[in-house]
């Protein structure tokens, strides 16, 4: 073999194995970064949350329930937004509530909360709601 194609082969491996190198350190951070962003500490949990009024409504069997809920966003833009967006947030809960009698109320919050959080979600614009959680219910 002549000493360019040598010289060709040498240099193409070597290419070859830094761009490999390189591709496995580039991926290995971005996936770091993936994870550092789904795992929020309690801090920016709390600061990223926003706590609805108590909302007191009836249910269809003719039962009153307050409740309140803690909407936790994933940004200081998206807590602002649904701070603005409370009306449509109380919209979303009394027209679930009113869908349910006292039992399903007692067995389906969970359903309640996973409501609220698709539905706000589509009205969102900055940013999404992660999670939803009942922090106060009084059923009488």
């Amino acid at each position: 073999m002549s000493k360019l194609v040598k010289t060709m082969l040498i240099s193409l491996v070597i290419i070859i194995v830094i761009g490999a190198a390189a591709a496995i350190i580039f991926l290995n951070v971005l996936d770091k970064k993936d994870h550092a962003e789904e795992e929020k500490s309690i801090d920016e949990i709390v600061e990223y949350s926003y706590q609805t009024p108590e909302v007191t409504t009836d249910l269809s069997d003719g039962s009153f329930v307050r409740i309140q809920f803690q909407i936790v966003t994933d940004s200081k833009h998206a807590k602002e937004e649904i701070e603005k967006r409370e009306f449509q947030v109380r919209n979303v809960i009394i027209k679930e509530l009113a869908k349910m009698d006292e039992e399903s109320f007692k067995t389906g919050l969970t359903d309640v909360e996973d409501v609220l959080k698709v539905q706000l979600n589509e009205v969102m614009s900055e940013g999404k709601i992660e999670d939803v959680y009942t922090i106060s219910k009084i059923l009488q």
